[in-house]
C-alpha cells in the first residue's frame, strides 16, 4: 500500500481507542479546503509498508487500533491485504473514506475486517461538485455508501468539516436529512492552514453558537449529533 505518513499516537481519531493513523496516498476528489494536498496529489514520498508494519508491531502494547485515512484509502489495490496484516497484530481497524467506492466498502464490511467507519459528507448533494472540486462527482455512489453504512453491522459516524461562508446552519440540517436514520453525525471545525485551494486558508472556522438553534432539527434525523473541535 502507498503510505504517505503515520501519526504515531491519537486519542481522538478512533472513538474509544488509542490509535495510530496511517495516511494512504492519492485521492479521487479535490476538495478545496483539504489540508492534505500532498497526499491527495501524490506529491509526497511514500513510506515503505514494511517500515510502517514494523512500527505498528512495536506498539502493540501501547495502542489498540489503527486508523487508515488519506487521501482516499479505498483507491489502494492492496488495502485489504494491509488491513489483514494489521488485524493479525491484534489491532482494531477504523477506515476513513469519502464514500466514492461503495463496492470496495461493501466488500470490506462483508469480510468483517473493519471495526469502525468514518465517512465524510462534504455538503448538500446539490453542492457536491463545488465541495469536492470534481464536476462529475458520482453522488449516487456516495449515497449508496451512506445506505450501506447505515444498514450495516460496522460501527460508524458521518462527519462534515464546516467552514464559515461555505456552509451554514441550514446546510447542516440538509446534510442530516441526507443521512437520515444515522447513528452518529459529527461536525468538525475547519482549521485554517495550508489548503488545496489557497483561498480557503483565509477562511474562518464556524461559530459553534450558530449551530445551537438547529440541534432539535438535526436530532430528528440522526440519533446523535456532535460538535467536535
Amino acid at each position: 500500500m502507498r503510505i504517505g505518513g503515520v501519526q504515531r499516537f491519537s486519542s481522538i481519531d478512533f472513538p474509544g481507542h488509542l490509535a495510530a493513523v496511517v495516511f494512504a496516498v492519492g485521492c479521487n476528489l479535490r476538495c478545496p479546503f483539504c489540508h492534505n494536498a500532498e497526499l491527495v496529489t501524490g506529491s509526497i514520498d511514500a513510506m515503505a509498508e514494511e517500515d510502517v508494519l514494523e512500527f505498528l508491531a512495536g506498539r502493540r502494547r501501547q495502542l489498540e487500533g489503527v486508523v487508515i485515512s488519506g487521501g482516499e484509502p479505498t483507491l489502494q489495490r492492496d488495502l485489504l491485504n494491509f488491513i489483514e496484516k494489521v488485524r493479525r497484530m491484534g489491532f482494531r481497524v477504523k477506515l476513513d473514506t469519502n464514500g466514492t467506492r461503495p463496492d470496495i466498502l461493501e466488500d470490506l464490511m462483508g469480510r468483517g475486517v473493519l471495526d469502525f467507519i468514518a465517512m465524510d459528507v462534504k455538503h448538500r448533494w446539490s453542492r457536491y461538485a463545488e465541495a469536492t472540486g470534481v464536476a462529475a462527482v458520482a453522488v449516487e455512489a456516495i449515497r449508496r455508501s451512506v445506505d450501506l453504512i447505515i444498514g450495516g453491522a460496522v460501527d460508524y459516524e458521518f462527519r462534515t468539516t464546516i467552514i464559515r461562508d461555505f456552509h451554514d446552519a441550514r446546510d447542516i440540517v440538509a446534510i442530516s436529512q441526507q443521512i437520515s436514520g444515522a447513528k452518529r453525525y459529527v461536525v468538525q471545525e475547519f482549521i485554517p492552514k495550508k489548503t488545496l485551494d489557497a483561498s480557503f486558508s483565509q477562511k474562518f472556522p464556524f461559530e459553534k453558537s450558530s449551530l445551537q438553534d438547529i440541534i432539535p432539527e438535526v436530532t430528528r434525523n440522526v440519533q446523535r449529533f456532535e460538535i467536535r473541535q
